[in-house]
């Protein structure tokens, strides 16, 4: 038996967009990021292209509870370079997360995202809030657990 399998190509116009709501509180950061980053990049639908941007939408709420394992909160650095003599900032995460507690998964999750135009559409379509509320009631977002 001869079986003739016919390659899917995903066109703009059949692309369906969900959007999801995440709970992070009391997850860990490279679990939940992730699972963050594989919905918006549309891993978790059969017609997932690598070329194409099918992914969805994540809401995350409760981003300052957030957990971490072992001593990163104190070894853990961000660093950033301005590009002039002595313009080399290092921060911890311990300070980022009591700064901007969202930064953390917003930097962790483009980490895993692709380097280039479509990481950075995706990268678009999280957003991130520190409370359990968001004003995103009009997408209908379904609720996942990661």
């Amino acid at each position: 038996m001869e079986y003739k399998v016919k390659t899917i190509h995903v066109r703009s116009e059949d692309i369906k967009r969900t959007w999801y709501v995440i709970d992070a509180g009391d997850k860990v950061l490279g679990r939940l990021a992730t699972g963050i980053a594989r919905l918006l990049n549309g891993k978790n639908k059969a017609e997932y292209s690598p070329h194409v941007d099918i992914g969805s939408g994540v809401i995350v709420i409760n981003c300052d509870k957030i957990k971490v394992t072992g001593k990163k909160s104190q070894q853990k650095k961000y660093k950033r370079f301005s590009g002039y003599p002595g313009g080399l900032k290092e921060e911890s995460l311990e300070s980022l997360r009591k700064r901007k507690p969202q930064e953390v998964l917003r930097h962790a999750v483009k980490g895993m995202l692709p380097k280039n135009k479509l990481g950075r559409r995706m990268i678009k379509r999280l957003k991130i809030y520190v409370g359990d509320k968001h004003p995103h009631t009009a997408q209908m977002p379904k609720e996942v657990k990661l």
